[in-house]
């Protein structure tokens, strides 16, 4: 069979930055699979790499596919027709039936005898024709799989746009696409494949780079020569990741020859986005003014990260430089003109920063607290002013529990100044710096380091794996503002569904979560929601159901916990036990259980634990508080009581202690009499003292097992 390499290439004008990356690789594997589909691939595996190749620069889409089939291979395929029964008659003839449907299907009825004798009959009693499909050619294939694959492309909204002179229908007809296209290649080895797409009829030749090309048009030899031809002739790197490695290894080559220690942070999702901006990348290095350093650093990063697509350069200690490196598509022999242009544009961004934030500091953190009110917060939750007032009020129950009268009135204060900076200029222009910009706002309200960090801290941690708040006053207000969000949004009904989360509640579940357990504070759910609800007037949160909050958050600890590595039945273990309580030891019972799992004895004394759960379940009467050492009538019961007492002292000295893995592991010494108990005493027993008694010994046998964890959920 006939096979080569192809090579499909969309020219279009410029793409969007943000989306390039992802485009490509959606054209690439979508492409292929559709190719699959006809039986014009015969490979099934399309990750990026040998088999196929991804192209994505600022105007073209393209994609490299090896051993493509020229003709896809015949196939024979099966029609199931009617029962026998129905298709022939008593004689076997070809019933009018039978000879319609064929008909209508394309076969041949002139023949009837010899049209029988070529149907297969099933088990079943059905009649089967059986007939050769002719595989389909390559141009009829592509075709189809490139009007598929555009149609698949994860665009959010389209251009719609007349088709220009060289298209084969211009005028006036119009078509719609991510950006208007101006040309198509389609090789299959060298040879064009004549397919069209968005008015454009296949060739073998392309743009290459604006301003650099060697020659343009630039033509493609061959499928296998596209990225080298383009490269050379076009001064185009094509390939997405290429031009990505080339970008952060000039990047940190620059920031090495500007000093010792200096260092450029390659945030990914701007070295994305400046990769879909050039074809041909030129890291040069520029210079801004130094009295913007007088400005806090936050700021400069963010405008010229947002704005210009700069890369700052900070020294060995963290603090921002007055360098900057920026990526260029020119590579011109004299590059000062392009320095000097960059140096004057980012002038005036770091200007504006600079006046918003001395405008910002001519007015305190407290004087704007008035203006809150006319912050919506949400429709059916008031206005930031009342919101605020709602988390000083959890702010201050919170600290009283966790810590002294110090820490109530920065943690209070904190939370009534937080939201303030939502006012100032800066953060209009730039909501990415809320409570970053409040920090340094309270710094230059001379107010204590404590409150500063918290106001700065509280919205700590943003993401997974963000650093926790640096102090207990900060922890307080974060947790009280999620609190407040959380509460306020179940009370309201809206609730996270699915993947759509646009409050960002688990976010804010799993932060009271990180604080609560990093941070050890002797806090349960249970407390923090019923405090979060005493900050609301129970009106306007009438849907709130606290259980279900409370079990919103054992929730997300289990995810958290589960995607740390803990086993789910060790996380579960410990989650029934400590449930709504304080959860400041729930990484100690976790490794205790860990430990005990890989004890002998553990398997059989959790299936006992369960086996004990279940009885009790059933149980109706009321179980007395101790056991009567009176009623102990068979030995193996009066044997788990004294084993029981036996170990009791220790291990409840060691729960005590918050040694958890000796309290399981003193566990151990019980297997014997409990697997003795459950083969010889009959714990329904026909009267009900004794029966009653049993039950008791049950419960302080669960009891004392579960102080940790519930093993019932280590069973099988």
């Amino acid at each position: 069979m006939n096979t080569q390499n192809l090579l499909v290439e969309l020219l279009v004008e410029e793409l969007p930055p943000k989306s390039l990356d992802a485009l490509g690789r959606a054209f690439a594997s979508e492409l292929s699979i559709r190719l699959r589909d006809q039986d014009l691939i015969s490979y099934d595996s399309f990750e990026i790499g040998n088999n196929l190749k991804s192209f994505a620069s600022p105007r073209r889409l393209g994609v490299w596919i090896k051993d493509v089939n020229a003709q896809a291979a015949d196939k024979v395929l099966e029609n199931k027709l009617m029962p026998a029964s129905v298709g022939l008659d008593a004689a076997g003839n070809a019933t009018p039936a039978l000879l319609k449907k064929l008909h209508a299907m394309g076969v041949d009825t002139s023949e009837p005898s010899a049209l029988v004798a070529s149907l297969k009959k099933t088990q079943e009693g059905h009649l089967v024709h059986a007939y050769t499909a002719k595989g389909v050619s390559l141009q009829e294939g592509l075709q189809k799989a490139l009007e598929q694959a555009l149609a698949k492309l994860p665009i959010p909204k389209v251009m719609q746009y007349q088709l220009h002179e060289n298209c084969e229908q211009p005028g006036w007809s119009t078509v719609s696409f991510i950006r208007p296209a101006h040309g198509l290649i389609a090789l299959f080895g060298d040879k064009i494949i004549n397919v069209s797409v968005l008015g454009l009829k296949a060739k073998s030749h392309t743009l290459g780079h604006r301003f650099e090309a060697k020659t343009s048009p630039v033509n493609i030899q061959n499928a296998d020569s596209y990225e080298q031809d383009l490269q050379i002739d076009g001064a185009v790197i094509a390939d997405f990741d290429k031009r990505k490695s080339l970008i952060a290894k000039q990047l940190i080559s620059a920031t090495q020859t500007l000093g010792q220690g200096y260092q450029c942070h390659l945030d990914p999702v701007l070295l994305n986005e400046v990769t879909a901006l050039v074809e041909r990348p030129n890291v040069i290095s520029c210079q801004f003014d130094e009295q913007f350093l007088k400005v806090p650093q936050e700021c400069l990063i963010l405008t010229m990260k947002t704005n210009q697509r700069y890369f700052p350069v900070t020294s060995q200690d963290g603090k921002l430089t007055n360098h900057f490196l920026v990526v260029s598509n020119i590579s011109a022999t004299d590059m000062s003109a392009v320095i000097t242009g960059n140096e004057r544009v980012v002038r005036p961004r770091l200007s504006d920063a600079k006046f918003f934030y001395e405008q910002d500091c001519k007015k305190t953190l407290e004087s704007r607290i008035p203006g809150l009110e006319r912050v919506v917060y949400h429709n059916k939750l008031g206005n930031q002013l009342e919101r605020m007032q709602r988390v000083v009020h959890v702010a201050r129950q919170l600290a009283a529990l966790v810590g002294d009268e110090k820490l109530s009135t920065d943690a209070a204060m904190s939370a009534r100044l937080a939201k303030a900076d939502l006012l100032t200029d800066m953060v209009g222009e730039f909501p990415e710096l809320q409570g970053i910009m409040g920090g340094y706002y309270a710094r230059n309200d001379s107010l204590n380091t404590n409150v500063s960090q918290a106001i700065e801290d509280h919205y700590k941690p943003r993401f997974a794996g963000d650093d926790l708040p640096r102090n207990m006053t900060g922890s307080v207000v974060a947790i009280a503002d999620k609190m407040e969000t959380l509460v306020g949004m179940f009370g309201i009904g809206n609730l996270p569904t699915g993947d759509k989360d646009p409050f960002a509640l688990r976010r804010h579940a799993l932060g009271v979560i990180r604080m609560l357990i990093d941070q050890k504070m002797q806090i349960g759910i249970g407390q923090l929601v019923a405090i979060g609800v005493s900050s609301f007037d129970k009106q306007s949160i009438a849907a709130l159901d606290q259980q279900k909050l409370a079990q919103f958050f054992l929730e997300r600890a289990a995810n958290m916990l589960e995607s740390e590595g803990k086993a789910p039945s060790h996380v579960a273990a410990v989650l029934e036990t400590v449930k709504l309580k304080p959860w400041s030891d729930i990484r100690e019972r976790i490794a205790a259980v860990e430990q005990f799992s890989s004890v002998p004895a553990s398997e059989a004394l959790a299936a006992a634990n369960k086996r004990i759960t279940n009885i009790l379940k059933k149980n109706t009467d009321i179980i007395s508080k101790e056991v009567n050492t009176s009623l102990l009538l068979e030995p193996a019961e009066k044997e788990l009581h004294a084993q029981l007492l036996k170990i009791a002292g220790d291990a409840d000295k060691f729960f005590a202690n918050g040694d958890y893995k000796a309290n399981l592991s003193s566990l151990a010494d019980l297997r014997g009499s409990v697997d003795a108990f459950f083969n010889d005493v009959m714990v329904n027993a026909p009267d009900a003292n004794i029966r009653n008694n049993r039950l008791t010994l049950l419960t302080k046998l669960q009891v004392q097992m579960n102080q940790v964890a519930d093993i019932s959920k280590l069973a099988a």
